[in-house]
């Protein structure tokens, strides 16, 4: 198992249905995922760095970063909540979607900033057709957002995103947050697990 893996194995991975989507938290290394795309948590000049952006860019070689910085020449940098596509090079994914996420100063514009992150993610991966995309903990890296903050707004962006998606079968989409640290993975399922909680009782309560 690997170094500070959850201590129940079959418990790495943890996930809950949106209509026909699904969202689910693997504990796991982002690079390594087999899904069509996979999300960069990017800076905005797409020069590669450390963390999650550096990880992506040795695994993926210098297609990735010559696509970046084709873009960045012809449109600029990528602005905070927005986001962008290249392929994958030497990834199992065929695109990488790389957006930029908010550094944490106000909580209030973060807040705002990082929902738009997963968004913007969403529907470019929607234009590219993909029907799996995996997501890192955006922003709780160098850029400081607590984890904790961060987890709920990740899931209800996505949650709110697929909801519009869940009468049609073929627009179903498995979307995945992948965290190297069991901490984080913790949170994430609790996340999950709390609005699948909150949506049972609603149902209930209707």
């Amino acid at each position: 198992m690997r170094s500070g893996a959850p201590n129940d194995a079959a418990a790495e991975v943890f996930g809950r249905p949106v209509g026909p989507s699904r969202m689910r938290v693997v504990h796991g290394d982002l690079v390594l995922q087999d899904v069509d795309a996979i999300v960069n948590a990017a800076n905005p000049d797409l020069s590669g760095g450390g963390g999650v952006d550096g990880a992506i860019h040795r695994a993926g070689g210098p297609e990735i970063l010559r696509e970046c910085q084709a873009y960045v020449r012809e449109h600029g940098p990528l602005p905070v909540g927005g986001a962008m596509w290249t392929h994958g090079g030497r990834l199992r994914a065929h695109y990488v979607i790389h957006t930029v996420g908010p550094v944490y100063r106000c909580e209030t514009r973060a807040a705002v900033l990082l929902s738009s992150a997963y968004r913007h993610s969403l529907e470019t991966a929607s234009k590219l057709g993909v029907r799996s995309i995996a997501f890192p903990s955006i922003s709780t890296g160098a850029y400081g957002y607590p984890v904790r903050e961060a987890a709920p707004i990740a899931v209800s962006t996505v949650v709110t995103f697929l909801r519009k998606r869940k009468h049609d079968e073929d627009l179903a989409l498995d979307v995945r947050w992948v965290c190297l640290h069991a901490a984080a993975w913790r949170v994430f399922r609790d996340a999950l697990a709390a609005g699948q909680a909150r949506r049972t009782e609603g149902v209930r309560a209707g």
